[in-house]
């Protein structure tokens, strides 16, 4: 009895021995099989080799249907690190036109798994990207001889038209962020960097295919696998047509030329952007191909930052162009009729602040005000409007609800542009002024200089376009975008609504009316187009660092408007002398396409004009 109890126990102790080495077994070959990807990744590298197949990036047109941007072929050099046998590496290095020190860095940085997180000796690595067609051909001849490395077909940019740097923005290789921020890119693609390229990425770039090549048992190509029945074709990425006029963002650019500023043009009625000029530029053409790394570091240097996009990051005083914004809020709130005079003695004048002025009648009505940039009667009507007891509870409340008006008209905070980077610009609140002097205890008198543009007040070159724009519709607008159509897509519906300001429309129209009188016999009169009604007005923004900035916002014709604009050139002195010339030339060109021969002597003035001297920045 004993004995069979003994050899009953042996036999449970053999079956659980021989249990556990298969589910050992089972282990390692599941662990060998499926978790272990070097090991698998070691497997299939012996049978086949994945080529990826890169997509044609989408095109990009401007609104008339000229080509800007498009493709054309670039080679990667490609290394499967436990292949590479009996380099020659002088010889390596001089087909490829590198030192051995340069080969030895590329290696290092490749195996850097911080640099290059999917690095495996298993797989495919990016060894030397972009060699041009003749790069490429001498070295097609010498491959054979170098075992463990093939070239990759790619893709890169080429422009029709090499303007809009920053707009069109460009396309780099991914870093290890953009890795493991989206599953679509490997080590060595490429993605969008700025501008379009950046915003629209998902739409340009496509999607990836692939080849498997089959080997021998020496790891020699041997063929398609099954013929390419398990290969899968690219598909080209999304054209996109822009709203952009290229022509008219050429001309922007040279007008702009040693000069620091933005210019904004929009269609009113669509909110389509005509041109967004950030001066200075730079070539998109100058960030493709192998000096793309070295000519991008001397733009990151460059004092004058032209990789800053001012058109929409730069935060300026609007200084007077924001005027206009002023006479429809203290009209719409009853403070002041067209009737209403403010006295204006070279200045306006109260508990011993004086805000300087000019020449010209007193006292003045709103729309003589507009017409001659009067800051007396914007002052005046300011803190009549912010000490008005019988209207607002609190200088708090009246001012709260100040904000409220401009925040409907576009001002402090983003519009929405369908672009990377835009910034809010500033419009303070009844807390920060609380904050800064105590509660209750400052009035209109106080910030008296926020009624003229300036004191705390900020806006972008986009939303001071955008202001000129909602005027020209009589008080809406469509949110800006430099996108017109998507290929086999709908561009985003919030870029067709309308938004309405706080603001009624007969008041819009006596600003614009005030507009037309600065053009035809005010501070605007350089600014006249023959047949075209202009409407303007102009800006002299004062600059705490230096001499002022000069502005000018207006749009054309008056009646059915076809374009609205907004020209900032920094450190220019007073807004006729540069920014409205420059915004008259901009409106021109775009409405007859050429410029009339009477005023080509403004063409020439304004396009020669170096006011980047006066900007106290030194370029080394």
């Amino acid at each position: 009895m004993r004995k069979d109890y003994t050899l009953e126990k042996r036999k449970y102790v053999i079956i659980a021995i021989i249990f556990t080495i298969a589910l050992i077994y089972i282990i390692r070959l599941f662990s060998l099989q499926v978790i272990n990807v070097d090991y698998r990744r070691y497997a299939e590298g012996n049978a086949f080799l994945k080529k990826t197949r890169y997509p044609s990036r989408g095109l990009i047109y401007d609104r008339n249907g000229k080509l800007i941007v498009y493709n054309q072929p670039a080679y990667d050099v490609m290394m499967i690190p436990r292949e590479v046998k009996n380099l020659d590496t002088t010889d390596f290095c001089n087909t490829l036109g590198i030192t051995k020190d340069e080969f030895q860095q590329r290696i290092k940085a490749m195996k850097d798994r911080r640099l290059n997180p999917g690095y495996s000796t298993y797989t495919p690595q990016t060894f030397i990207s972009q060699l041009s067609a003749q790069e490429y051909g001498r070295l097609q001849e010498k491959l054979y001889r170098y075992e463990g490395f093939y070239v990759q077909n790619r893709i890169i940019r080429q422009y029709a038209y090499d303007v809009g740097g920053n707009l069109l923005g460009n396309i780099r290789e991914v870093s290890p962020t953009d890795i493991a921020a989206d599953e679509y890119y490997t080590s060595g693609d490429y993605t969008g960097d700025l501008g379009i390229e950046k915003s629209y990425e998902k739409m340009l770039r496509g999607e990836k295919g692939v080849e498997i090549l089959l080997r021998d048992a020496h790891g020699r190509i041997k063929g398609r696998y099954e013929n390419g029945a398990y290969d899968i074709s690219p598909i080209s990425g999304r054209n996109l047509t822009l709203t952009i006029d290229a022509e008219l963002q050429a001309y922007g650019e040279y007008l702009m030329q040693n000069k620091i500023g933005a210019i904004v043009a929009i269609e009113p009625e669509t909110g389509e952007i005509l041109a967004m000029v950030s001066s200075p530029t730079y070539k998109p053409s100058s960030l493709i191909g192998r000096e793309r790394g070295k000519n991008y570091a001397a733009l990151v240097r460059d004092p004058y930052k032209p990789l800053y996009d001012r058109s929409l990051m730069a935060a300026y005083p609007p200084g007077s162009t924001f005027k206009p914004t002023q006479g429809m809020i203290l009209m719409q709130e009853g403070i002041i009729t067209l009737n209403t005079l403010y006295p204006c003695h070279h200045g306006f004048i109260s508990g011993g602040l004086r805000v300087g002025c000019h020449e010209h009648a007193s006292p003045i009505s709103l729309q003589p005000a507009l017409q001659t940039s009067c800051n007396a009667f914007f002052c005046y009507g300011f803190k009549s409007m912010m000490d008005n007891r019988s209207k607002y509870k609190t200088t708090a409340d009246a001012f709260t609800l100040w904000k409220d008006y401009l925040v409907s008209m576009g001002y402090g905070y983003k519009l929405g542009i369908d672009l990377p980077g835009e910034k809010r610009g500033f419009i303070p609140n009844s807390e920060y002024y609380d904050k800064y002097y105590g509660r209750g205890r400052w009035r209109g008198l106080t910030i008296i200089s926020v009624a003229i543009g300036q004191g705390e007040v900020l806006a972008t070159p986009l939303q001071i376009a955008n202001l000129a724009a909602t005027i020209a519709n009589r008080g809406y607008y469509r949110i800006p975008h430099v996108v017109k159509a998507i290929q086999d897509t709908i561009i985003d519906p919030k870029y067709h609504e309308q938004h309405r300001t706080k603001v009624d429309t007969q008041n819009y129209q006596y600003v614009a009316e005030a507009m037309r009188m600065a053009v035809t016999g005010g501070t605007c009169r350089i600014g006249e187009i023959p047949g075209w009604d202009v409407c303007g007005k102009t800006g002299t923004a004062q600059n705490p660092h230096g001499r002022d900035h000069s502005a000018f916002m207006g749009f054309a014709p008056k009646d059915k408007p076809k374009i609205a604009i907004a020209v900032y050139v920094e450190n220019a002195g007073f807004g006729a002398t540069y920014a409205v010339p420059i915004g008259s030339l901009m409106m021109e060109k775009y409405l007859t396409g050429s410029i009339s021969p009477q005023r080509k002597y403004l063409e020439e003035r304004m396009a020669t004009a170096n006011t980047i001297i006066y900007s106290g920045v030194k370029k080394h």
